[in-house]
């Protein structure tokens, strides 16, 4: 089909609150017009996200363990962080991350994917780097997590094993699968077509404010 594309779509709000503001998220609850009816819709109200899939010249891609608490589960995640600093360019978060989480920089990166990962329960929007040409960053210039982070193994996968996990259903966390399928597609186009980093991000939310 060309030309397929989702569209900008805004239903009337008849009435809106927000009973929880938290430090990072908060939760509306919003009285909606479809049509002949009104419905209520709580949502999580989120300030987005970016992620860094990170791929070396032998098509390893480079990873962190990390704890989540939600799920109750230590996930394989690509690099990745909240935009949660208000204006702040998402590239620049995004290599702050790769530097921060798996201590690596890159000198290549394109825009692999946007994605709302929960539309139907909230308005997060993330952002997926696709960052090549990479170097290691010093010793002395490692970032020393906290909470969480403090103990985030980083290991190296190869693009293809990451993908037999995927589809084996060993691998859930959803950037990681989003990047793993997407990278995959565009290494068979041989790297061509992806967006410049500083592409528009219209879907970009804004931050929760208190």
């Amino acid at each position: 089909m060309s030309g397929l594309a989702d569209e900008p779509a805004q239903r009337p709000v008849v009435s809106s609150e927000t009973p929880y503001v938290g430090r990072l998220f908060a939760m509306r609850k919003d009285v909606v017009a479809l049509d002949d009816e009104e419905v209520v819709r709580d949502y999580l109200v989120h300030p987005g996200a970016v992620g860094i899939i990170a791929i070396d010249e032998t098509d390893r891609v480079l990873l962190v363990h990390q704890y989540r608490h939600p799920v109750r589960a230590r996930l394989w995640e690509p690099p990745a962080g909240l935009l949660d600093v208000p204006g702040e360019d998402p590239l620049v978060a995004a290599r702050r991350e790769l530097h921060e989480e798996a201590h690596h920089r890159a000198s290549d990166w394109r825009v692999l994917v946007d994605a709302f990962t929960s539309p139907g329960c909230s308005n997060e929007s993330v952002r997926l780097y696709l960052a090549r040409d990479l170097t290691p960053v010093g010793d002395d210039d490692r970032h020393v997590g906290f909470h969480e982070e403090r103990d985030m193994p980083v290991d190296w996968v190869h693009l293809d094993e990451v993908v037999a996990q995927v589809l084996a259903g060993h691998l859930h966390n959803p950037l990681l699968i989003m990047g793993a399928m997407a990278a995959t597609a565009a290494r068979a186009a041989g790297w061509a077509g992806l967006r410049p980093a500083d592409a528009p991000w219209p879907s970009r939310p804004s931050p929760v404010r208190q």
